[in-house]
């Protein structure tokens, strides 16, 4: 996904690494571990990624396991910065490790935690906010500047795999949770880490997966409508964020998931005919547009780049049709000059027919003379 990275992004995309890779990765990150404890470091410090940007320092040790890849933990955290202005607080957080429900490099080193162990993790700007920083509508004091290093205490007070949790609520909540996580990186123009929360979305407001979990009471018709009505939801974002990044076939196969099974859907219709605009169908474009209005007629929008659509179909149709006139001028011309003879042959016509004229009239002439000479002769 390298290549569908925003060039916005003040995150590292780790969104398509596979389990071995992760594994490697966790790997690595222990041996650093056990060589930081050997070398002349505090055997409490750590530099998880071996460069200075993301370091571990513990408060106190814990006793409990490590959570993995996919578990789910609860933590208690308070983030500062370097002048020790609070921006993040949060107490028996639910976080899904390597799901980036929290900054990056927080969710690196809970892997490195031991349940009841609480630790200092200093968080470069990299692995935090990055450039862009965080404005925080809610309490402006709280706003996290750009390239801001973030010094977070954190306690990891529980931690359990990720099929533990199987009930329908709970899967709702945990969908909805990621659905929400991902609209975070939208706003960001994150759209890479907004699609992977996305996708991790859909595996929890999945009907069919909650209906086989079998676990507490059966699911009700009211709940699947439910589930149906956020899955929806997370598949409109989803087009959107494979929109902005241009992965347009990906886009038409999430935006139809919702056509299928709400066709009146104007979002979806909207999206669709953005899509097909982008993939050069303009012509398509204006019919989904045009669906779209009918159904939201209030959506200025819609209207908007409905009426932009036409414009630029009506410049296509005549931009085409000057083109063809060109192609048709172009091709009786070639045609006339096949039938014509070339210049230099009727040079060479005129030139025989003059001298033509020329002897004719010379041979009649002298057949004059003669005559006139025979008839003086004998008469």
């Amino acid at each position: 996904m390298d290549a569908e990275k925003s060039s916005s992004s003040s995150f590292e995309d780790l969104s398509n690494i596979n389990e071995q890779e992760r594994a490697e990765m966790n790997s690595s990150t222990e041996q650093k571990e056990a060589a930081s404890t050997s070398d002349n470091q505090s055997p409490e410090l750590m530099d998880i990624l071996g460069n200075g940007s993301l370091l571990k320092k513990v408060i106190r040790e814990g006793t409990g396991e490590r959570p993995e890849g996919r578990d789910i933990a609860i933590i208690n955290y308070t983030g500062r910065l370097e002048d020790g202005t609070i921006v993040e607080e949060e107490r028996n957080a639910m976080v899904q490790i390597d799901d980036v429900e929290v900054v990056q490099g927080l969710d690196m080193a809970l892997k490195l935690m031991n349940v009841g162990e609480q630790a200092e993790v200093t968080v470069d700007a990299r692995f935090a906010y990055g450039e862009l920083g965080f404005k925080n509508e809610n309490n402006p004091e709280r706003t996290i500047p750009p390239n801001a290093k973030i010094i977070y205490i954190v306690e990891l007070v529980s931690t359990n795999e990720e099929g533990d949790q199987q009930s329908n609520a709970a899967r709702k909540e945990t969908g909805n949770r990621k659905r929400l996580r991902g609209n975070f990186w939208m706003k960001r123009q994150e759209y890479n880490m907004a699609i992977q929360s996305y996708r991790r979305a859909l595996e929890y407001l999945d009907e069919s997966a909650s209906a086989a979990d079998g676990a507490g009471p059966e699911v009700s018709n009211a709940d699947l409508q439910e589930l149906l009505e956020d899955r929806m939801k997370v598949y409109n974002n989803l087009a959107l964020a494979q929109l902005k990044i241009a992965a347009y076939d990906a886009a038409l196969k999430s935006v139809d998931h919702v056509l299928q099974c709400q066709p009146n859907n104007a979002k979806a219709l909207f999206r669709k005919g953005k899509i097909l605009d982008a993939k050069g169908d303009t012509k398509g474009a204006i019919s989904f547009l045009q669906k779209a209005a009918t159904i939201d007629e209030d959506d200025k929008l819609i209207q908007s780049e409905l009426s932009k659509l036409i414009l630029k179909s009506k410049r296509e149709a005549r931009n085409e049709k000057d083109l063809y006139q060109k192609m048709l001028g172009h091709a009786q011309k070639l045609e006339q000059k096949s039938k014509s003879p070339p210049a230099s042959q009727n040079r060479e016509t005129s030139k025989f027919k003059l001298w033509g004229y020329l002897m004719g009239s010379i041979l009649i002439g002298v057949a004059g003379v003669a005559i006139y000479r025979y008839n003086n002769r004998y008469f």
